[in-house]
């Protein structure tokens, strides 16, 4: 089974000790794409810097709402500098989150998350959003920018909010989740819309699906995902592998 793994950390410090070798291990076990998004400016250079030593690996640039108090016009210009690196492919992951109290003032969040949907708009780049505990400002900002299209990632929300995702033109990001005991949300949604829309990532090395919960994740657990969707959707396992990865390809442009 092919995997495109649709959202990864790979700089994050989980990896500090062996990430090579596990670059080495993915490609092996048949992951043929990753799209490595940044969280800091130093994750997106990051990003980039994998994008141009491996082929499988691709990059997105963004400041998350975690930093939002970073982003400024001179932080928008490196990214836009970023952003014409060799597989450089979306804006992300930009958003906000008002779950953690120690984040950034939601004004602060607002505006930084603005500041790069703008940037966004102005490259013709897809977004990777970031919403957690957010979904009604969130959705306003997609709203104030109807030709930016992208990702809402590990979806958190309703099917009812994921259908007026849809009707911007965003895809719905599933993660592990999904394969949780308590995941009777993120299932209904995964019922309800259709697997042209939906893109599988992992989020590594974070949100681990069964039986792996608890231990770093990794690109190869995606086949975990793949499982549990192919069992809610009614479909064979190869044929979502296969769907996903069109539906990512299609998002960030890839053609080959």
């Amino acid at each position: 089974m092919k995997i495109f793994d649709a959202h990864a950390h790979y700089d994050d410090e989980a990896f500090d000790e062996d990430r090579e070798a596990v670059f080495k291990e993915l490609k092996e076990n048949g992951v043929i794409g990753v799209l490595n998004c940044g969280a800091t400016y130093e994750g997106a250079l990051a990003s980039v810097e994998f994008a141009g030593r491996y082929d499988n690996f691709y990059a997105a640039v963004g400041i998350h709402p975690e930093h939002a108090d970073t982003v400024d016009e001179g932080m928008i210009a490196r990214l836009r500098e970023l952003s014409g690196r060799q597989k450089v492919k979306a804006i992300g992951e930009i958003g906000l989150d008002y779950y953690w109290e120690e984040n950034p003032g939601r004004d602060i969040q607002l505006k930084a998350f603005r500041m790069q949907m703008e940037l966004a708009r102005e490259l013709s780049l897809p977004v990777i959003i970031h919403d957690r505990e957010a979904h009604q400002d969130t959705l306003m900002v997609m709203k104030e920018f109807p030709e930016v299209k992208g990702e809402v990632h590990c979806f958190s929300g309703s099917a009812e909010f994921a259908r007026e995702c849809l009707k911007l033109g965003y895809y719905i990001g599933i993660t592990g989740v999904v394969t949780f005991k308590n995941a009777k949300k993120i299932i209904k949604v995964v019922e309800e819309i259709p697997l042209d829309r939906l893109i599988l990532e992992t989020d590594c090395p974070y949100m681990a699906p069964v039986p792996y919960r608890g231990k770093r994740n990794r690109s190869e657990y995606l086949k975990e995902i793949i499982e549990k969707i192919a069992e809610i959707k009614g479909y064979p396992e190869e044929f979502v592998s296969n769907a996903v990865i069109s539906n990512i390809k299609s998002l960030l442009r890839i053609t080959d």
